[in-house]
């Protein structure tokens, strides 16, 4: 069990980021599609539409988080 407490800002400030994505709407040689990034912001996959960029972030166990 982790004392929250005792965890320092950099330790606090990383909890949790391997298991979350961020989702956000780019172009893509001139299409509308939308971008999958690892909590660091390190690119990880573009995806058609925002539905299947979710789906892909949940199969792969991480939880998706939208950027507007």
């Amino acid at each position: 069990m982790i004392n929250i407490r005792s965890l320092t800002p950099s330790q606090l400030q990383a909890l949790g980021t391997p298991q979350l994505a961020y989702v956000r709407p780019i172009v893509s040689n001139g299409m509308a599609a939308y971008a999958i990034h690892s909590a660091d912001g390190t690119p990880m996959a573009i995806a058609a539409d925002r539905d299947l960029a979710i789906a892909a972030v949940i199969q792969n166990e991480m939880f998706p988080s939208s950027v507007h």
